[in-house]
């Protein structure tokens, strides 16, 4: 199961169990089972720390092993194979029940450890889902440390049949007690706020206490975290208020363009770019929605969802953008019920069943070519005349058979039972007519929105949401610059988010010393 290299690693990992480990396995005489047990053998031959017990088919999910260490009231369960972006979720479960300290901010865990209640947790996951380890793993380590966590990871391919009474159509998707708890992306200071309701009363209180900053950055994508950095690093007051550190990154799956960075996936450099931040004297506030900007004569004002505000004598507005939306009737009422934006968390659910993906650039094609080989069909549909992908995706897409292309098509309508997608209509363009599509899954792929929306009224935007900037960033509000996904600026890549951040950051220190310099020096004249 593991190859001679992956074996060398994680050896070399399991060295740091402090603790007897026991994994208990419920098996029985399937081919799954069976790729289970020489995993879990190949795993607990490389540590003496680690026991296997094997049971029959004694569990409400067979293959499916816990992991407990004698003494300790641990339950934490992997029903399904962990393999893929789930590897890692194993391993890091594995140190943690073995005493291994995890790296996670003191503060948080003891908000864990002061949970009180019956907390059961089960988490639907792929293994294709980059989106999915951060909930495994932040609910495994909340297992480990709180004896009133439970929680199971389940791989909803592997166990279709409970997927589809409980009309899972989205992962990672989280059940609390039976009850759906939340779905994508969390990590553990989000789910940990959900659950502690005076902890958003405590972190405004505190935001509210704050002194005032010489640079405030709103958003912590990589243009606000290169903006942190660069203004850290001019020794000044530095602050970074972010909804989710990490931005769009952590939806981004393959990386390959990133200059001197061969491969890279977008939860590793997300988690790369907050760790440098925070290698600098920074304050971060995660999990903190801006609503409103009040510009002032020397301070900017930052009003935040949780009722605070933070006062900056500059701000850099680094906010990103989102997943652009049909705008049709059911997309809303269907989300995460067989609409969805992200085929390769979502793929694996659809297997063997119909879909449409809704765009025909390079992100749709690609994910169309990626859908057709999970499932039966796959229906392309762009509003254009022709595909905008580039040549060698149109031609790899057009040689499978599984895949039909419309366009000059505008799709119209989500159709549904009230529980999931069945279908949509679309309009061809060309001679007005409607046609319907039977289907259990769309995927929207039409591109970006920029998160903007809070700043109406407050600063001049384009027609289309972005933030106007010139060549250093700077808005139309003196002290208030911009940067990455939000802006005018063309290319919405990392790359450039980065330079720009820098730059804006740059640019909001040269602020700084020009504004400050001419009252220095009319009080040494005085």
């Amino acid at each position: 199961m593991l190859d001679a290299a992956m074996k060398t690693q994680l050896k070399a990992y399991l060295e740091r169990v402090v603790r007897p480990v026991v994994i208990e396995a419920a098996l029985d005489d399937g081919p799954k089972s069976a790729e289970m047990r020489e995993l879990l053998v190949d795993i607990v031959e490389l540590s003496h720390q680690l026991t296997l017990i094997e049971k029959k088919d004694d569990a409400s999910r067979v293959p499916s092993f816990s992991l407990t260490s004698p003494g300790h009231s641990i339950a934490l369960t992997f029903a399904g194979m962990p393999m893929g972006h789930e590897f890692t979720s194993l391993v890091l479960a594995l140190l943690q029940v073995g005493g291994y300290p995890p790296k996670v901010e003191e503060e948080v865990i003891e908000q864990i450890k002061a949970l009180d209640g019956d907390f059961v947790f089960e988490t639907y996951f792929s293994q294709s889902c980059q989106n999915c380890p951060d909930v495994v793993q932040a609910l495994n380590l909340m297992a480990v440390l709180n004896p009133k966590v439970k929680h199971v990871a389940v791989d909803g391919a592997l166990f279709q049949s409970e997927v589809e009474a409980r009309q899972v159509m989205s992962v990672p998707t989280v059940y609390l007690n039976g009850e759906v708890f939340g779905q994508g992306r969390m990590g553990v200071a989000e789910i940990v706020a959900k659950l502690d309701t005076g902890a958003g009363a405590r972190e405004a209180k505190r935001m509210g206490e704050m002194n005032r900053f010489d640079v405030l950055v709103v958003g912590g994508g990589p243009a606000g975290a290169a903006a942190a950095i660069y203004a850290a690093r001019k020794g000044i007051r530095t602050g970074v208020a972010a909804e989710r550190f990490g931005g769009q990154v952590l939806d981004t799956m393959a990386i390959e363009n990133f200059i001197s960075v061969p491969y890279t996936e977008g939860p590793k450099l997300a988690a790369a770019l907050e760790q440098h931040v925070r290698d600098y004297e920074v304050e971060v506030m995660n999990l903190q929605r801006a609503v409103k900007l009040i510009p002032g004569n020397d301070v900017v004002e930052v009003a935040f969802e949780n009722g605070a505000s933070l006062r900056s004598k500059t701000v850099i507005l680094a906010t990103g953008a989102r997943w652009r939306q049909m705008g049709v009737p059911g997309e809303d009422t269907y989300r995460n019920k067989g609409v969805a934006y992200c085929p390769h968390c979502d793929g694996p659910l659809f297997k063997g069943k119909r879909v449409a993906v809704i765009g025909g650039g390079n992100s749709g094609v690609e994910a169309a070519i990626d859908l057709a080989g999970i499932v039966a069909h796959v229906t392309l549909i762009e509003f254009d005349g022709q595909l905008r992908a580039d040549d060698v995706l149109q031609r790899k897409l057009k040689s499978l058979s599984n895949v039909t292309i419309l366009t000059s098509a505008r799709t119209t309508d989500v159709l549904g039972d009230g529980q999931k997608v069945s279908g949509l209509t679309y309009e061809n363009r060309s001679t007005g007519d409607i046609h319907k599509v039977e289907l259990e899954g769309i995927f929207v792929q039409i591109g970006l929105l920029p998160n903007t929306e809070w700043l109406k009224g407050a600063i001049d935007l384009s027609p289309r949401g972005e933030i106007i900037v010139d060549g250093h960033g700077q808005t139309s509000v003196p002290g208030v610059f911009a940067a990455g996904d939000c802006t005018t600026v063309p290319y919405k890549q990392i790359v450039i988010a980065l330079g720009e951040g820098a730059k804006a950051s740059l640019s909001a220190f040269d602020h700084l010393i020009r504004s400050t310099a001419p009252k220095e020096e009319a009080v040494k004249a005085a």
